[in-house]
């Protein structure tokens, strides 16, 4: 047995960035033997590591895969760490209102886990491809001031894992993997909003976070345990420079406040498509589009496009009903669609 894998079931010891990468060579080569890693992702999804193991496992990712390119200036990325309550795709609806009020964004995402629609899965049913290289996604962030990388940005270590649990789903014992996904990315942004569904992932989350010095992280939690923002409730925000604690109330009491039953996806047979462009026309419920707003607007003050808080919302708020959301949507699609279409030969 492997001395990481034994470390975790022990939990006598902390795993350190050497360890995890005696691990991973392992792994890569096929000299673990049989069970290690589903064993692996079980012992991890089981309970999340102490901080000191966690930080030593994304140091030892991030060293085995090439530098991340510049990090321009007011480039951010919202992505959440999934579970909780199902809701729609809140983070790429605020992501598109966030880059329509002129704040550059980078959205990572993936395949539903926890949902019934994840970012990617969206994206596909869009018509909008996710970008395949650094170099395909600053081309893309320049056009259009939003882009979707794919799954290159993540270490091949996962893929491996997952290949190396075949025939079981990642899904069954790979809800590590989710909680931690937003610190497994290598992305070029400044600034990073990541929603923590569940509280009890905080410590450790911040002490990874706190580690980070080259963009500003804020750990974003509310009382519903959904990851993102919610204006119908109070939320907080931890930053990982640890000079920032933001308390958000929530909106006062009053008419059309709504419930959590206005941020749910769409059911088995409706038009997912249809439902989140009515979100980013304006035509979603009172508390969809507050919360989307919300969100954009987080990301406009963690990025340092806009400094106050009233500010940001208002810009959002503009955006979305203005209708620029929904025209960015709609450029995107129009671009993949003409990529797509092949062309008639001349005879």
């Amino acid at each position: 047995m492997h001395e990481v894998l034994r470390a975790l079931i022990d939990r006598d010891r902390t795993v350190d960035q050497e360890m995890w990468g005696s691990f991973w060579d392992q792994l890569r080569d096929g000299a673990l033997r049989t069970g290690e890693t589903v064993a692996l992702l079980s012992s991890l999804s089981t309970r999340m590591p102490e901080g000191d193991t966690l930080v030593g496992m994304l140091r030892s990712l991030d060293e085995r895969r090439p530098a991340v390119p510049a990090r321009p200036a007011g480039t951010a990325n919202i992505v959440g760490t999934g579970g909780g309550p199902a809701t729609f795709n809140i983070s790429t609806a605020a992501a598109f209102v966030a880059a329509a009020l002129g704040v550059r964004i980078v959205k990572t995402g993936s395949r539903a886990y926890t949902s019934t629609c994840g970012s990617h899965d969206l994206l596909d049913r869009l018509g909008i491809a996710t970008t395949t290289s650094y170099e395909q996604t600053d081309a893309q962030l320049e056009r259009f001031g939003i882009a979707f990388p794919g799954n290159f940005v993540y270490p091949r270590e996962v893929a491996l894992l997952a290949r190396s649990i075949v025939p079981l789903d990642l899904r069954m014992i790979g809800g590590f993997i989710n909680s931690v996904g937003p610190f497994l990315a290598a992305m070029p942004v400044r600034a990073q909003l990541v929603g923590v569904s569940d509280r009890s992932l905080l410590p450790a989350l911040g002490q990874v976070a706190a580690t980070v010095t080259d963009r500003r992280i804020w750990l974003c939690s509310n009382e519903l345990g959904i990851d993102e923002l919610v204006s119908s409730v109070d939320n907080l925000v931890l930053a990982n420079d640890d000079t920032e604690r933001i308390r958000l109330p929530a909106e006062p009491p009053g008419p059309g406040r709504g419930t959590i039953a206005d941020l749910r996806p769409t059911a088995a047979g409706e038009d997912v498509v249809g439902h989140f462009l009515g979100v980013l026309s304006g035509e979603g419920t009172a508390l969809a589009t507050r919360t989307v707003c919300l969100n954009a607007a987080a990301l406009a003050v963690a990025g340092g496009l806009v400094d106050g808080w009233p500010e940001a919302i208002r810009a959002a708020d503009d955006a979305l009903r203005s209708g620029a959301a929904r025209g960015l949507v709609d450029r995107l699609r129009t671009r993949t669609a003409r990529r797509v279409v092949p062309t008639a030969r001349a005879r």
